[in-house]
C-alpha cells in the first residue's frame, strides 16, 4: 500500500511520517509539500480552504493508493485523474478541501479528524473572552507606545469579571463543552444552547431551550456552532439587541455565523462592551474593513486551532484510519461511509 504524504507548514512531513510509522510502518511512503500557511489558503476549483497545485498533486498521486493531507485541493479534476486513489485522509475537522461527491462517485473513501484541535480552540476562545473583557491587546499597544492610561481605572471604563457574569455558550460540541467547563471553573453561571447535544452533562452548566433566552440572560456570549445553510448570520442585529447592555461577544467558530456589520454597529453604539473574533467575514480581512477601526475589538487571524498538539493529534487520527483501511477494516471517521459499504 502506497501513501502520499501531502504535507504543509503546519501538519508537516515529519508529523505525518511519525504518525504513519507508529500506525502502519509497513506502508510505502511518497511525499509532496505546499508552503501553506504562507500564503493563506483559499478556494481551489470547487473546494474551499485549500492550498497547493492541482496538477502537481495529480503527478504526485500516480501509483498511490492513499493520500494523507491537511490542505491540498482534492477537486473533481484531481480525483478523476487518479484512478489508483482509494482513500483520502484529511487532518482537519471538516474535509472542506475535498469534493466528497466526486470521491464517492469514484469509490474513494474520505476520512477526517474530528476534535483534533478542540483543546487548542477552547483555550484560545477563553483567551479571547478574557482579552476582550479586559482589553488586554489595546492596553499593551498603548503602553508600548508610551501611554500610561490610568483613566482606565474609572468605573465606567473597566470591564466585568467572569466570576460574576452569566456566560452563554452556543454549541456544546468538543470545543463548546470545554469552554463551558472552564467558564464554570471561574465561578461564572454558564448557560448552554445546543438543540442537537446528546450529552448534556457538566457540572455548573445549565441548558436553555432557545437561543433567544440565552442571549437575553448572558453577559458574555461565546459561539461554538457548526456553520450550516440554516444558521447563516444566526447572530445578527436582532440577536445582538437581545443581549444585555455592556455585554461581550466572542466568535472562534465560523465567520459566516455572524453579521459583522451588526456587531460593529452594536460596538459603535455602546450596546456591546467588547468583542473578540478569530474567524472573520473575509480572510485575510481587508485593511479597510469596519472591524479594523471599530473600538474594543480583539482580532486574531483564524489560528485558534493552531497548536503543536493539534497537528500531531490530527495526524494520529488520520494515520489510524489509514491503518484500518490497510487492514481492510472500516476507518472510524468517514465523511462518506456509503463508499465503504459499496466496496
Amino acid at each position: 500500500m502506497k501513501v502520499l504524504l501531502a504535507s504543509d507548514g503546519f501538519v508537516t512531513d515529519d508529523v505525518l511520517r511519525t504518525a504513519m510509522s507508529a500506525a502502519a510502518p509497513e506502508a510505502q511512503l511518497a511525499a509532496i509539500a505546499s508552503t501553506w500557511p504562507v500564503p493563506p489558503y483559499g478556494d481551489v476549483g470547487e473546494v474551499r480552504e485549500a492550498a497547493g497545485d492541482e496538477d502537481e498533486l495529480v503527478a504526485a498521486l500516480r501509483g498511490c493508493d492513499v493520500a494523507f493531507s491537511h490542505t491540498f485541493p482534492f477537486t473533481r479534476k484531481v480525483i478523476e485523474a487518479c484512478p489508483d486513489l482509494k482513500m483520502i485522509a484529511i487532518c482537519r475537522g471538516g474535509p472542506v478541501n475535498v469534493n466528497i461527491e466526486a470521491a464517492s462517485d469514484h469509490g474513494v473513501l474520505v476520512s477526517y479528524a474530528p476534535g483534533r484541535n478542540a483543546v487548542a480552540t477552547a483555550e484560545h476562545s477563553v483567551g479571547m473572552i478574557l482579552a476582550a473583557m479586559r482589553q488586554i491587546p489595546q492596553r499593551n499597544a498603548e503602553l508600548l507606545a508610551g501611554q500610561w492610561r490610568s483613566d482606565y481605572y474609572i468605573f465606567d471604563n473597566v470591564g466585568p469579571e467572569v466570576g460574576s457574569s452569566t456566560v452563554g455558550v452556543i454549541g456544546y460540541g468538543a470545543v463548546g463543552r470545554r469552554v463551558a467547563h472552564i467558564m464554570a471553573s471561574f465561578g461564572g453561571d454558564v448557560l448552554v444552547h445546543d438543540p442537537w447535544a446528546a450529552d448534556r452533562s457538566g457540572e455548573g452548566v445549565a441548558f436553555v431551550d432557545t437561543l433567544e433566552e440565552l442571549l437575553r440572560r448572558s453577559d458574555i456570549v461565546t459561539l461554538h456552532a457548526r456553520a450550516t445553510p440554516d444558521n447563516h448570520h444566526m447572530i445578527d442585529a436582532e440577536a445582538l439587541a437581545l443581549m444585555p447592555a455592556n455585554s461581550v461577544f466572542v466568535n472562534c467558530a465560523r465567520g459566516e455565523l455572524v453579521d459583522y456589520d451588526a456587531v460593529c454597529d452594536a460596538l459603535d453604539s455602546g450596546h456591546l462592551f467588547a468583542a473578540g473574533f478569530d474567524v472573520l467575514p473575509a480572510e485575510p480581512l481587508p485593511l479597510d474593513h469596519r472591524l479594523m477601526s471599530t473600538p474594543r475589538v480583539v482580532l486574531t487571524p483564524h489560528l485558534a486551532g493552531a497548536s503543536k498538539e493539534a497537528a500531531r493529534l490530527a495526524a494520529r487520527i488520520g494515520a489510524a484510519d489509514i491503518a484500518a483501511f490497510i487492514r481492510a477494516e472500516r476507518p472510524a471517521h468517514l465523511a462518506n461511509p456509503n463508499a465503504f459499504e459499496r466496496k
